[in-house]
């Protein structure tokens, strides 16, 4: 069993991890809660977007004269090379959620003989890295507060990749934010650009529960809707890449905060217990110098 001073130590350890988990805690709820107000303001210009896009490309005749060749973002073509866009986090401390992202893209990587890679966030760089795959290009340094700016950068990218032929598809995969204890890996395919034409405009940055109702609204566009589809489509595409690392960063905060209360019940736990060994430790102690002192006294008799 261990001594009062060993006892001592470990409980002084534990209470300050318990300190630095209950901050972590802290910010992650903070940065959450930042996080949510961020994707809410956003998301009139998401919705505006789409509305435009989808009004632009409702009409038959305009979509059946459309050069390809000027919209090479809208090109469909067979499919023999994808790019996936894996959006994890910089950081760990946050439970499996880096795991669970990892494991459902090779289980998506598997199956195919050709790919590129782009990453979001070190923990999906160092994980490929480690296991040989080939990187296309790596983002990060933003997983838990990304700008539009960042979405841009990871958008201008793929469509380097699709403009040019190098692939026929770019899949976003990233973990969608239900709450902050509910978050779910998905696949989303971000070009070609294909918006559903009959079906209402929904909303980009809707967590559960949430459909949008707005009908398109009928526009005159000014320029043609032919010129306004090269502006529209690239927005669109950026829009999209946006609401995806908003969810996925909206994830990360929601698994760490998460991550960070059950270390603080645990050590909470642990603290108890230690509590509990070093009173028996003290008892011990106390009982054996009373045996000395009566076994003292009575050698002295």
């Amino acid at each position: 069993m261990a001594n009062q001073r060993e006892i001592h130590r470990h409980i002084k350890s534990v209470k300050n991890i318990q300190q630095i988990t209950k901050a972590m805690k802290m910010v992650a709820a903070a940065r959450l809660r930042r996080a949510q107000e961020k994707a809410a303001s956003s998301r009139p210009f998401a919705d505006k977007v789409k509305e435009l896009l989808l009004t632009a490309v409702s009409d038959p005749k305009m979509m059946s004269r459309l050069n390809i060749d000027e919209h090479p973002l809208l090109c469909e073509r067979p499919v023999k090379k994808i790019a996936y866009i894996v959006v994890t986090s910089d950081k760990g401390l946050a439970g499996a959620y880096n795991a669970n992202l990892l494991k459902h893209a090779v289980v998506e990587l598997m199956d195919k003989d050709s790919y590129t890679l782009i990453t979001v966030g070190r923990k999906a760089k160092e994980f490929f890295k480690r296991r040989g795959f080939s990187i296309h290009e790596s983002f990060f340094g933003f997983s838990d507060k990304p700008t539009y700016n960042d979405a841009d950068d990871v958008a201008r990218a793929a469509e380097e990749l699709f403009v040019s032929g190098a692939v026929d598809e770019v899949l976003l995969i990233y973990t969608q934010f239900k709450s902050a204890l509910s978050f779910t890996p998905v696949i989303k395919r971000l070009l070609p650009v294909k918006p559903p034409v009959a079906e209402p405009v929904a909303n980009l940055y809707a967590y559960e529960g949430e459909n949008a109702d707005e009908s398109v609204s009928e526009v005159i566009f000014e320029p043609k809707a032919e010129e306004t589809l090269k502006y529209l489509v690239p927005y669109y595409v950026r829009t999209v890449t946006y609401a995806a690392i908003m969810q996925a960063a909206a994830s990360e905060l929601g698994a760490r905060m998460t991550a960070m209360s059950s270390a603080t019940d645990n050590a909470n736990d642990l603290l108890n217990k230690l509590e509990v060994s070093y009173n028996k430790a003290r008892q011990a102690g106390i009982t054996n110098e009373i045996n000395e002192i009566v076994g003292g006294a009575e050698a002295l008799q």
